[in-house]
């Protein structure tokens, strides 16, 4: 089965009922495995993938970000939207916005961040690293469902899985941050790295730690706990969904933006190293794609066994 189109989120933005034909896909990356659902919702293939894993179970830094991008490429995925829940950095952003990004700044430490690790040394452009086209047509679609999104903004990325001080979240003001979250970088890089449109939808779920509201209040007297913001996130949630399934069904398969040629020739990602086109290229005793050598095919053999799931926290 393929799907040209991703929903990758946490398991509230997911509802089987609405779409047909569902079936669940197991699928065998080099990277570890990687499991989604699959379907159609007015005439679209879609794949929802839940990047914490079945049942919320893997922490934001130990997501398995390879493995859930190599899948959705391998299924036939090109347009990805992806949802995330984040804490406010500016008083004027509320908990319950929706926020769509355009650019991220990265503070993790540990993750695995590119799939091209040996063989060719591969340079990604990231001066749009959330699809501009897939952005816009967001937005639109947002407009017509009298939904209220802001377009635009910085999203910090942090290591996670603790929330943020309050001297972090003054440093990543002053760096001009508007949302902070736990999961959108390596996974907007890898997507990038793999040719795909991807875009990003935050949900507000609070404020930073030690920011006050925009209208003077203070901030949250009692600290932040994940409770919170699953609390919050079941309220945005709804509003989530339908902005996704309305934007992909109006969405066409040509992607007129630079994402389709994000690696300009370098080693785009499913081309074997050494293959002159006519599928005899060298493949040795493991899986050597856009020249990443990925050893054996065996679980032993794999790279980073990490989980398949990662938001706030």
């Amino acid at each position: 089965m393929k799907a040209q189109f991703g929903i990758i989120g946490g398991t509230g933005v997911y509802e089987p009922d609405l779409l047909e034909d569902l079936e669940t896909i197991d699928m065998d990356t080099p990277y570890g495995p990687a499991v989604m659902q699959a379907g159609t919702y007015r005439g679209r293939r879609i794949a929802f993938l839940p990047r914490h894993g079945p049942g919320h179970q893997t922490p934001p830094h130990r997501v398995n970000y390879r493995a859930n991008i190599w899948a959705l490429k391998e299924l036939g995925v090109t347009q990805v939207l992806a949802t995330a829940a984040v804490g406010s950095l500016q008083p004027d952003i509320a908990p319950g916005s929706l926020v769509i990004v355009d650019n991220f700044l990265d503070f993790t430490k540990t993750r695995p961040v590119t799939f091209f690790e040996s063989g060719r040394v591969v340079h990604v452009d990231m001066t749009d690293p959330y699809c501009g086209r897939l952005r816009q047509a967001l937005a639109k679609t947002a407009r017509r469902l009298g939904l209220a999104v802001r377009a635009g903004g910085t999203y910090v990325c942090v290591e996670g899985p603790r929330f943020e001080t309050t001297a972090e979240i003054r440093l990543f003001q002053a760096f001009g941050g508007h949302v902070v979250g736990m999961t959108s970088v390596p996974e907007v890089v890898l997507a990038k790295e793999a040719e795909l449109c991807y875009a990003t939808v935050c949900m507000v779920t609070n404020y930073g730690a030690g920011i006050g509201a925009a209208d003077g209040t203070a901030g949250a007297p009692e600290p932040l706990t994940h409770q919170e913001v699953l609390k919050v996130m079941g309220q945005s949630v709804h509003r989530i969904r339908e902005l996704f399934l309305e934007t992909i069904a109006v969405l066409g398969s040509e992607r007129p933006c630079r994402c389709p040629q994000a690696v300009s020739g370098q080693a785009p990602l499913g081309q074997r190293h050494g293959d002159t086109g006519d599928g005899k290229g060298e493949q040795g005793n493991g899986s050597n794609v856009a020249g990443l050598h990925v050893p054996g095919s065996g679980s032993g053999g794999r790279g980073e066994p990490d989980g398949a799931g990662g938001d706030r926290p």
